[in-house]
């Protein structure tokens, strides 16, 4: 467990560097830009510490650094909650004022990190964004998934799995459940299947779009309201990440509803995947995070050392469902804490 005080910062530790002011590593702030030696210094900042998706992206992150000691230096943050947005500028700010040499950073949202990531690249740190976009051409690069496309993958999974259950849509009804409003990467997502899904099943009702907070509990709470609404009219939910997909699993498994209302869904942990051999999920569409991650850090040595990169990079989707969840090619990427080195 290599310097593990130092890369996962506790709740406790984040709420008092808000609250104070006091940078990571009890650093005060330093004068100019970042020094540009090796080790370089960089911070990796995800969305969210209670979700494994996250969690997945630091194994990247934190192997790269393990195989690279000589080259970076790693440290990661990250506020307890995707919704948890303020507090997530609240530590890019601070991250900032340490001068690291880059900032990887998933940002939560799209706009509210944008001042505090044209500061940074205004004083010549590098900006990787990974996963969700953010709306400023000042980054280096940013790499992620073909949402719209991973969308409408959803969609044709579900086609295929009402098709084999010889569920009709006539007169039917279909739902999105998505883990927040206002997320450009999860609107993507939305977008590709609702789009995808009218062209496959020109008559079906789309019920319209709920938000859960990116909270597994009202997830569930939310499809058993919609189960409730809507009974048997509901053949088909999308999710659009694991916390969505985890709560809507649950509901449709209790009560016994796996091929009565078909379930697709996006990203991975541990109750997706066993959400799929139950079959309480037919199909999920698996980023990588672990990619974003490493490969997140080795941009970010690349600007750091002059070159040009892509504007954006595609890092793949990857669809999983049960003929194939088992299978050796899979685990990685529906478990990347495999890979773990450090």
């Amino acid at each position: 467990m290599k310097k593990l005080g130092k890369k996962v910062l506790c709740v406790m530790l984040l709420v008092t560097i808000v609250a104070t002011g006091l940078f990571a590593q009890g650093t005060t702030e330093t004068a100019g830009g970042p020094k540009g030696e090796k080790p370089y210094e960089i911070a990796v900042i995800i969305k969210a510490t209670d979700s494994d998706f996250w969690q997945y992206l630091l194994v990247g992150a934190l192997n790269y650094e393990f195989e690279h000691p000589d080259l970076v230096n790693v440290t990661t943050y990250g506020p307890p909650s995707e919704s948890d947005i303020d507090q997530q500028v609240a530590i890019l700010e601070n991250v900032i004022s340490t001068n690291p040499d880059a900032i990887v950073i998933a940002s939560t949202s799209s706009d509210a990190s944008v001042p505090a990531l044209e500061q940074a690249y205004d004083k010549g740190i590098k900006i990787i964004t990974v996963d969700n976009k953010v709306n400023t051409p000042k980054v280096n690069s940013f790499l992620a998934t073909d949402n719209t496309l991973g969308g409408s993958l959803g969609a044709e999974k579900m086609v295929e799995y009402l098709k084999a259950n010889n569920i009709s849509t006539a007169g039917k009804k279909i739902a999105v459940v998505s883990a927040m409003a206002g997320v450009q990467v999860l609107t993507d997502r939305d977008n590709g299947f609702i789009s995808r899904i009218k062209q496959l099943i020109p008559g079906i009702e789309l019920i319209p779009t709920r938000y859960v907070d990116n909270d597994i509990i009202k997830a569930l709470s939310t499809t058993e309201d919609l189960i409730t609404t809507y009974g048997s009219d509901l053949i088909g939910i999308f999710a659009d990440n694991n916390h969505s997909a985890d709560g809507v699993s649950r509901a449709v498994a209790e009560q016994s509803l796996s091929n009565k209302i078909i379930v697709t869904a996006y990203d991975s942990d541990p109750e997706e995947v066993a959400a799929i051999k139950s079959g309480a999920i037919k199909a999920i569409m698996v980023q990588d995070p672990y990619g974003m991650g490493y490969k997140g850090v080795d941009s970010a040595v690349q600007a750091i050392e002059g070159a040009t990169l892509p504007e954006y990079v595609d890092t793949g989707v990857v669809i999983v469902e049960k003929s194939n969840v088992n299978d050796p090619a899979a685990q990685g990427i529906l478990d990347p804490f495999t890979m773990k080195k450090y």
